[in-house]
């Protein structure tokens, strides 16, 4: 027995014909909305359990640096 009388072969039946009627495209699309409309709603509900940290980029320090031009040292012939 599977979910509430319906066995694995009658799931499985009925998996194969709604990939014949709307195919893989159209299912793709149709499960890509339904994941962005579940992501939204739980933003929308203030739930961060779904969303991913938010990570704070180190701030970097400055350096006050001035280009000096190095001289070379003069050759006595």
């Amino acid at each position: 027995m599977g979910f509430g009388g319906i066995s694995i072969w009658q799931l499985v039946i009925i998996l194969l014909i709604v990939v014949m009627l709307f195919g893989t495209k159209r299912l793709k699309g149709l499960g890509s909305d339904l994941g962005d409309a579940i992501k939204g709603f739980k933003k929308s509900m203030g739930n961060e359990e779904g969303d991913k940290p938010t990570v704070e980029e180190p701030k970097g320090q400055t350096i006050d640096a001035q280009a000096r031009k190095v001289e070379e040292p003069t050759k006595k012939d």
